[in-house]
């Protein structure tokens, strides 16, 4: 099931629907960029995924997602719905304008983004749930127009519970010459609770395998006579 949420002030440029009915067509190359990254990331969680098991931070190489990289993240959960970078691809340095890492996810956001992505967040870890961000950065001088998509998948780490994700923050559009933060334009969460479960094998036809009785104690066909004088 996917539940989908509208936040964030937008203007007519920004618009869009919070579903999409029926296939969707991206004409713009920069357009499709961004579903290409997000969809290799997605498309390699879920080959690392074992049914309901969620992927190990362990498992992740980063050669897996090598067409994404630049956007790619890692983050850990501290606190209810907040998270903080542990690793992060060069687009998101450029973004902010300086090192991510050890940053909260949050400082990529305006104040209505926060508050929005606290809820997601939280859903990511104790769904667990994927996240799916449809974005739009601030404008103003310094600040062209820009728009993304970010992408929030969770993993297990050490303890075995869901405190990390792996994730993918792909834009359109030019960055300009000052950091930029985002509002939150439509809001996906997919509970994976809902994902098709593995079917447990059927009894057949064929017949039940008889056990193995054992072998009957045969008589000795000898017998010692004895004689006595």
């Amino acid at each position: 099931m996917s539940i989908f949420f509208l936040s964030g002030k937008r203007g007519a440029s920004d618009a869009e629907p919070a579903v999409a009915k029926g296939p969707l067509i991206v004409r713009d190359p920069a357009a499709r960029l961004i579903f290409a990254q997000t969809a290799e990331v997605r498309a390699y969680w879920e080959a690392l995924r074992d049914g309901a098991t969620l992927p190990a931070r362990a498992q992740i190489d980063p050669r897996g997602i090598a067409g994404a990289l630049d956007c790619a993240f890692i983050i850990e959960r501290i606190a209810p719905g907040i998270a903080r970078f542990r690793l992060a691809g060069m687009h998101l340095v450029e973004l902010m304008g300086m090192e991510v890492r050890g940053m909260p996810l949050s400082a990529m956001f305006d104040p209505m983004g926060r508050a929005a992505l606290a809820t997601g967040l939280e859903q990511v870890f104790k769904g667990p749930s994927i996240l799916d961000l449809r974005l739009a950065a601030e404008r103003g001088l310094g600040k062209p127009s820009l728009h993304g998509r970010m992408l929030i998948l969770p993993l297990r780490g050490d303890s075995g519970a869901a405190d990390l994700a792996l994730g993918c923050l792909a834009t359109i559009g030019e960055i300009g010459r000052k950091p930029r933060r985002f509002h939150i334009a439509t809001t996906t969460q997919e509970m994976l609770s809902d994902a098709p479960k593995a079917r447990v094998p059927e009894p057949g036809f064929a017949e039940a395998v008889p056990g193995f009785a054992p072998a009957p104690v045969k008589r000795p066909h000898l017998r010692l006579v004895r004689f006595d004088d």
